[in-house]
């Protein structure tokens, strides 16, 4: 897969560098900061190996991974801010380095630079499509909040959570190619199913490894979520089931010492962990049948073989 695209990749990281420059010395340090951890760049990949399967512009599909990518970004230095964060991808949270208002104002830069580049695309459907993104991914957010404020935990809502936090800015790097691509109604449709999919098994993946996955691996202490008061869907079945200890611990947020460590033996016990991988691996095969109602080829096989990964780092 890294192949296919290595060079558009390389480019990207030219691209956004170019795009992060400012005249003011803290804004342009923490942008380059963020965008610069990069992390997997799993979101320009996805408009890449889409601009690939639809033979699109190249020029097209990079502004399209530029303006994904900052929203993404942007939308990383307001949480910090509002989940209270230490660190962000393993250094300190820009908020704690530079305060609150340089960090939301930074945050707004990387928005208003958005707003450029689709300026630049010219494409009224994908400027439609990155508001309708934007507005999922606060609701999202917020929703997790009213979510535990109101404890009105329910699996449908939670949905809508991982779907604001995550899938839908990986529908949005798909979709959004086919779109300034002029692909045809099916076409976008299939790449906006494959995107949701894939990203709400991206998140699934990321919530059960918070709980159940190994400090060392996670390169941060496990229970993170359970801390904040978030009840993902580990322990969102238990809650669903009744189980009143587990209701106990997530309305103290994990407090009480031991509380981590008793939640992860209760969600082994009820089996909240086979049912969160078994959400996972519903959510891949989605993605799969998504893409059968794509042309074959190289950039296919590469876009099936991510969400399958999900499945291989909980083996």
């Amino acid at each position: 897969m890294v192949s296919m695209i290595a060079s558009q990749l390389e480019d990207f990281e030219r691209r956004i560098a170019s795009e992060l420059r400012s005249e003011v010395a803290f804004i342009e340090a923490i942008g380059s900061e963020l965008v610069g951890a990069g992390g997997k760049r799993l979101r320009p990949s996805l408009a890449f190996l889409a601009g690939e399967l639809l033979d699109a512009r190249r020029e097209d599909t990079m502004q399209v991974a530029l303006a994904v990518e900052l929203l993404h970004s942007a939308s990383l230095l307001h949480d910090d801010l509002i989940d209270d964060a230490d660190t962000r991808r393993g250094a300190k949270a820009a908020f704690r380095r530079y305060g609150n208002v340089v960090s939301v104002m930074s945050g707004d830069y990387l928005l208003a630079r958005v707003l450029g580049l689709l300026a630049r695309v010219g494409s009224s459907a994908f400027t439609e499509l990155m508001s309708t993104t934007a507005a999922r991914i606060c609701e999202g957010e917020v929703l997790q909040f009213q979510m535990a404020t109101l404890e009105t935990w329910d699996s449908s809502v939670y949905q809508s959570v991982i779907e604001g936090k995550t899938a839908v800015l990986f529908a949005a790097a798909v979709e959004g190619v086919a779109l300034v691509a002029g692909a045809d109604v099916a076409t976008r449709a299939a790449l906006r199913d494959y995107g949701m999919a894939f990203g709400r098994a991206f998140q699934l993946r990321d919530d059960y490894l918070d709980l159940l996955g190994e400090h060392t691996a996670l390169g941060k202490p496990i229970g993170g979520d359970l801390r904040d008061g978030k009840v993902t869907m580990p322990v969102l079945t238990l809650i669903e089931d009744g189980i009143a200890e587990a209701l106990a611990i997530v309305r103290r947020h994990a407090g009480d010492h031991g509380d981590v460590e008793r939640m992860i033996a209760l969600v082994r016990e009820h089996g909240g962990d086979l049912r969160t991988k078994r959400a996972i691996a519903a959510e891949v095969e989605l993605a799969t049948r998504a893409l059968a109602r794509l042309p074959t080829g190289a950039a296919r096989d590469a876009l099936a073989a991510l969400p399958l990964a999900e499945l291989e780092r909980l083996s």
